[in-house]
Parts: C-alpha cells; structure tokens; sequence
C-alpha cells in the first residue's frame, strides 16, 4: 500500500534551519507530482511547495520563495522540504502529498493530492 511518513519537524528558533523528511512506500516518488504543504493552527491549508512530474520544475508559495527548497533522494525514495530563515509564521503542521491523475502542480485549489502523510509539526519560537 501507498504510505508516506513525514519526520523532521520540532522547535527551531527564528532564523533557523529545518530538514523536514517525507519516506515513502508503494509508490516511486519520481513518477508523481509531489507537494508540501502547511497547515498553521485556526489556518486553511496551503502548498508551500511542488514538484511537477512531468518536467520536475518546482513552484513555491509566494512566503516561502527563497526560503524553502523542495528535494528527493532516489536512494531512499524519500522527498524533502529543506526551510531556512525560518519565521515564527511558519509554524504549522507539514505535510507532504503525492499525485498521480495529474503532471504538473496544482493551481491554487485546481484539484486536490491523492496520498497524504501524518504530518509533522514545526514551531518556530525563541
């Protein structure tokens, strides 16, 4: 079956650095669009980042741009969103998410993934 397991999140200070890992099974991760997103506490989710299948260009939301870096080790068929310059505003529960109905990343709510992990919580706080 499908799984993916997030890892990596915790308490980092404002200005810090987080490697949130997604370890997947049952799928390979390069066949399929492939998301983070975020969730802050009494927020609507939102994607922070994405991975088209078909040309694996990246997008980003517009508050993490330059910020968080979307990646993959094909060796541990593992995705990762790596943060830096972490800001108390991104404080939220992370999940990642895959796709396969489709080949690019969404647009805005343009459809919804078909897999999605536990989630992982990062607090930025000093």
């Amino acid at each position: 079956q499908v799984r993916l397991v997030e890892s990596g999140g915790g308490l980092v200070q404002p200005g810090g650095s987080l490697r949130l890992s997604c370890a997947a099974s049952g799928l390979t991760l390069d066949y399929y669009v492939r998301g983070w997103f975020g969730q802050a506490p009494g927020k609507e989710r939102e994607a922070v980042a994405c991975v088209s299948s078909s040309d694996r260009s990246t997008s980003y939301a517009d508050s993490v741009k330059g910020r968080f870096t979307i990646s993959r080790d094909n060796t541990n068929n593992t995705m990762y969103l790596i943060m830096n310059s972490l800001k108390s505003e991104d404080t939220a529960v992370y999940y990642c998410a895959t796709e396969s109905d489709h080949i690019h990343c969404p647009r805005g709510r343009e459809f919804e993934f078909r897999y999605w992990g536990q989630g992982t919580q990062v607090t930025v706080s000093s």
